[in-house]
């Protein structure tokens, strides 16, 4: 199934869900006015046989004779008499066939107790297996939900504007023409979306308009998402999300990417991440170069209570990586994340410094670094985009994590990695908590920044 389809089944169902959540509301308003109602019917229904009993015994006065009350009271003791006597014998017989069925059972337990005893256990497996799979379920099903959560609030802003970019694409709107394609480039260039994918998104959509007949703006609207979505799509069809972790020893995962971007923040993010999951983490602290980096780093290690390697400002990053393989293979690490200098004015400075410490992983773990994570800021737009290009000529960069996409309109800039770059964004930056770091989902992604706007 394509993430189109995904995102229309996921509208289909959201617009079930309000649709049912008034239906509830309204439902509750009337459940509650019903029952006011009734309240006050109650009310005035207890005032009227107050007044009845009133005007009973004001009337009937003292008129009521002792002998008749003892007749009553005589003939009320006779039936409850009998009544009792009918109550016993049923229920000397109902005893008497408890008793046999209880000697019947009781017979057939005692004949094959051993039996009786491993169906209960097996009972009592399944029973606690179906329980632990159900917990499961519910426990993936809620963490799912809270990552589509966290995406749809964290892409407002970029829904929000590119809903509003394309109000005033088509506030003009008359026919489908070379004047509207032109608009519409420049509304997607805008938007974020890379140029090249902008001018292939036009081109494409030349064709699609023609092929579906969409000539009204509800019809050419829904087209340029779904022709968006499309895109994407095909552009990550070899794409992996997940982190590429050692089958054996140490998983060594460097981070690069150009100071201010949160690259040391998100070490240690990742860092907590981990270590909640069970593994053993150790950090490197190999941006020697930034003021302050080296603190930073070692002020996220003891918040997060994990291990750091660390020398003083101006030491060689090389001699930094060396000790933290070493340390990470002897003392059986399960990850080490390590931090890097992103010095871009000096290309070749960055591109010797960043290839010496891959010899050096490479020579003590052949594998090694078995991921090398660019870390960008969603905010920069383009600049981001031209980071990537500059990185990756640099050096192997594996996967995108992008910071503060919540804090910003240009979550389009997704697309254009994925177009231009295709390399596979795999964790971003949804707040500033330490949980707010996420893996990157594709399905939440798309629905998140295109919901609400097929029409």
């Amino acid at each position: 199934m394509g993430l189109f389809d995904i995102f229309k089944r996921r509208s289909k169902k959201d617009k079930e869900k309000r649709e049912q959540q008034e239906t509830n509301e309204e439902q509750e308003n009337k459940k509650q006015e019903s029952s006011l109602n009734d309240n006050n019917q109650e009310l005035n229904n207890d005032n009227e046989d107050k007044n009845d009993l009133n005007a009973n015994e004001s009337s009937s006065g003292n008129n009521v004779k002792d002998g008749n009350l003892n007749q009553n009271d005589d003939s009320h003791l006779d039936d409850s008499k009998s009544n009792n006597s009918v109550n016993n014998d049923t229920d000397n017989l109902e005893n008497n066939d408890k008793g046999i069925s209880e000697r019947v059972d009781n017979s057939d337990i005692q004949s094959h107790p051993e039996e009786q005893e491993q169906e209960q256990e097996q009972e009592q497996e399944q029973e606690q297996e179906q329980e632990q799979e159900q917990e499961q379920e519910q426990e993936q099903e809620q963490e799912q939900e809270q990552n589509s959560d966290k995406f749809e609030k964290g892409l407002s802003k970029s829904r929000s504007t590119f809903g509003e970019k394309l109000n005033r694409l088509f506030a003009n709107f008359r026919s489908v023409d070379e004047d509207f394609f032109d608009d519409l480039e420049d509304t997607l260039i805008e938007s974020d979306v890379g140029f090249d994918m902008a001018v292939n998104l036009t081109d494409q959509l030349r064709e699609e308009v023609k092929l579906q007949n969409a000539k009204n703006r509800e019809d050419v609207q829904n087209v340029i998402i779904q022709k968006m979505i499309d895109i994407y799509d095909q552009a990550g069809n070899d794409e992996s999300t997940e982190i590429n972790m050692a089958e054996n020893g140490p998983t060594v995962i460097l981070f690069v990417g150009v100071n201010g971007v949160g690259k040391t923040t998100t070490i240690g993010k990742m860092a907590d991440k981990y270590k909640n999951d069970g593994k053993k983490v150790l950090l490197a602290a190999a941006d020697t170069f930034r003021a302050g980096a080296i603190e930073q780093l070692d002020e996220w290690a003891k918040r997060d209570q994990v291990d750091i390697v660390k020398k003083t400002e101006k030491s060689d990053p090389s001699a930094v990586v060396y000790e933290a393989v070493h340390k990470a293979k002897e003392e059986d690490y399960d990850v080490l994340f390590v931090d890097t200098a992103g010095r871009l004015q000096n290309k070749v400075n960055l591109m010797n410094e960043l290839s010496k410490m891959k010899k050096v992983l490479t020579r003590e773990i052949p594998e090694a670094p078995h991921e090398v994570l660019l870390v960008l800021d969603a905010t920069t737009g383009q600049n981001a985009l031209n980071q990537a290009k500059l990185f990756k000529e640099t050096t192997d960069v594996t996967g995108i994590i992008l910071t503060k996409l919540d804090g910003t309109a240009k979550g389009g800039i997704v697309l254009a990695i994925r177009n231009e770059l295709h390399l596979p964004v795999k964790y971003v930056g949804l707040g500033e908590k330490v949980s707010d770091l996420s893996k990157f989902d594709a399905n939440d992604y798309v629905y998140g920044l295109f919901k609400g706007l097929i029409k």
